[in-house]
């Protein structure tokens, strides 16, 4: 399943709003593009889940690499907007707070 993905990259956050469901056959797409945003100079990476109706434990692992990436590189990075079954995934993982995931 292909994803909408959307940039709005400012001097101080790069906004990437994601529609779609993540899962295992385009979490490789979701990825490089959060790796480009953490390229950037922006002190804050934030994904808007707003149009994300499912993710799956591929899709989470992406998140918590991410997270890790970009406390290595001193940035901020968060997920917000998440809907109540994306949080759940996060939650039942148990890595809500370690992604910075918020609900909408």
């Amino acid at each position: 399943m292909e994803l909408g993905i959307t940039i709005t990259p400012t001097p101080e956050r790069y906004l990437i709003a994601i529609a779609g469901e993540i899962d295992i056959s385009n979490a490789d797409a979701l990825r490089d593009r959060i790796d480009l945003a953490l390229e950037q100079p922006t002190a804050k990476v934030t994904l808007d889940f707003a149009g994300v109706s499912y993710i799956d434990s591929t899709g989470i692992g992406v998140l918590v690499g991410a997270a890790h990436h970009a406390a290595e590189r001193e940035k901020g990075f968060e997920v917000v907007n998440a809907q109540p079954n994306v949080m759940r995934v996060a939650q039942l993982l148990g890595v809500d707070a370690e992604i910075g995931i918020t609900g909408a």
